[in-house]
C-alpha cells in the first residue's frame, strides 16, 4: 500500500468508497510539528472539488484509471454502445454516466471513456464538434452577424444560441464543455 508522500497531480485516490483525482498537492513541512501533504481533490464521478490533509506517511489506496479510445456507435435504450479502438469489443455505458455528453456524440465519433477494474466511470469528449442546425427560425432581412442571437435545433436534439443569419442546414461548431456557439463551419 503506498503513503501519502506518493501523491501527484493526476493521481487516482480511493477514499471512503469514492474516487478522488488530485487536482493539486503540496508537501509541507513546518519549522515545528510533523510533515503533511496538503491535496485537492475532485471527485471522479460528481466532479465536487475539496481539499484534504494527509499526514506525510499515511497510509492511501491509489486506483489505476485507465483512459482509452472507443467509437460511439449507438443509443440503445437509455444506455449508449461504444467500440473499443483497440480490441474492438463492445461496451455498454449506462445514460447516468454519459449524462449531458450525449448531447454532442453523433455515431461513429471518436470519445475517450475512463475506466476503472473494467467499469466506465465517465467520457471525456473532444473541447469542439460540428453539428448540423435541423431547426431553427428563419432570419429576417437586415440580420447581420452584430446582432442579437436565436434559439437552434442541433442534430442531437441540443438547443444552442446562435447567430440571427444561420439558417436550418448549417454546420456551427459547439464547445462541448458550455453548450456555447463557436461558429460556422464551411463544407
Amino acid at each position: 500500500m503506498a503513503t501519502s508522500n506518493d501523491i501527484k497531480n493526476g493521481a487516482v485516490l480511493k477514499i471512503d468508497g469514492q474516487l478522488w483525482t488530485t487536482i493539486e498537492f503540496q508537501h509541507v513541512k513546518p519549522g515545528k510539528g510533523g510533515a503533511f501533504v496538503r491535496t485537492k481533490l475532485k471527485n471522479v464521478m460528481t466532479g465536487k472539488v475539496v481539499d484534504r490533509t494527509f499526514n506525510a506517511g499515511a497510509k492511501v489506496d491509489f486506483e489505476t484509471v485507465d483512459r482509452r479510445d472507443f467509437q460511439y456507435l449507438y443509443a440503445d435504450g437509455a444506455d449508449f454502445v461504444f467500440m473499443d479502438l483497440d480490441d474492438f469489443d463492445q461496451v455498454t455505458v449506462p445514460g447516468v454516466i454519459v449524462g449531458d455528453s450525449a448531447n454532442y456524440m453523433l455515431e461513429n465519433q471518436n470519445v475517450q471513456i475512463a475506466m476503472n477494474n473494467g467499469s466506465p466511470l465517465y467520457i471525456e469528449l473532444p473541447t469542439s464538434v460540428v453539428l448540423e442546425i435541423t431547426y431553427t427560425e428563419p432570419g429576417l432581412q437586415g440580420d447581420r452577424s452584430t446582432g442579437g442571437t436565436k434559439p437552434a435545433t442541433v442534430e442531437t436534439g441540443l438547443e444552442i444560441q446562435v447567430p440571427l443569419f444561420l439558417e436550418q442546414g448549417t454546420k456551427v461548431k459547439v464547445d462541448t464543455r458550455t453548450g456555447e456557439y463557436l461558429g460556422r463551419v464551411n463544407d
